[in-house]
């Protein structure tokens, strides 16, 4: 009989409390990365503060509109990435073996693998993230249907992420090494949509809407926030499509996670 998804939950959250502890030996060590994450990541947004001092606004967006932007995808990476980075390492895991020791293990490998590992270091990155994307929000004309969009939009953006993360990591089950390929697509969705999309050309919107759905973990809904049209023509419908996209993105990695495991053969093969 198969387990009840909030077991899953429970056993990672045991895991994952067990590296916690672990981290929390060296307490002055988690606090100085966790500080340093959260001060690196936020050059970015330093950067962004820079250019619009020369500039009063990039493709027809001001500032706090592309904080929106910005806050609601660095939010949407930042907990995928805390919650289940780890399953970026599937390669090294396979190289030393340890993979063969989970599969040997009672719980479902996934669980293993995205809670191994498991760090708070990357607090920084919410935190930074966290508190962008609230000073933006004071800019939002808010009602309560775009509270319920706003909420949706940060849970479906990571979904999506949570999609790609496991998704793109199962190359290495073929490859043994796909780290930085898999990257373009996380990291590098991620710092895609921290700008507005109709700098770049509508090809480029048309693949990060249907090929790599990263266009609606905040372009879509944020549209839908700041009560603006889509500048590129895409149909309305998709400002509030976000959780369907995350469905979508999640079940399809899920299928090329089950595909990845039944063609691995163990070590060396």
């Amino acid at each position: 009989m198969a387990e009840h998804p909030a077991t899953h939950v429970r056993t990672y959250g045991q895991i994952a409390w067990l590296w916690i502890r672990a981290a929390w030996q060296y307490p002055t060590s988690f606090v100085l990365l966790a500080v340093g994450n959260g001060l690196i990541t936020g050059l970015d947004f330093v950067g962004l503060w820079i250019m619009f001092s020369h500039l009063r606004e990039l493709a027809g967006f001001s500032l706090h509109e592309v904080a929106l932007l910005y806050g609601s995808a660095s939010l949407a990476l930042a907990f995928a990435d805390t919650a289940i980075g780890s399953v970026e390492r599937i390669g090294t895991y396979i190289r030393t073996g340890r993979l063969d020791q989970m599969m040997t293990k009672p719980v479902p490998l996934l669980v293993q693998v995205c809670a191994d590992q498991f760090t708070l270091r990357r607090l920084g990155r919410l935190t930074q993230a966290g508190v962008v994307f609230a000073w933006a929000s004071t800019y939002v004309d808010w009602t309560p249907l775009r509270v319920l969009v706003a909420v949706s939009m940060l849970v479906s953006g990571c979904l999506v992420f949570f999609g790609l993360f496991v998704g793109f990591s199962c190359i290495q089950f073929w490859t043994t090494d796909a780290t930085e390929f898999a990257n373009a697509f996380t990291y590098g969705g991620a710092t895609v949509t921290q700008y507005p999309l109709n700098i770049f050309p509508r090809e480029v919107l048309v693949g990060l809407t249907f090929v790599v759905p990263v266009a609606f973990v905040n372009w879509y809904p944020c549209l839908f926030l700041l009560g603006r049209d889509d500048p590129s023509g895409m149909p309305d419908a998709f400002q509030l499509a976000s959780p369907l996209a995350g469905l979508v993105t999640m079940a399809a990695a899920l299928l090329v996670w089950r595909s990845g495991v039944r063609h691995y053969t163990s070590t060396g093969s």
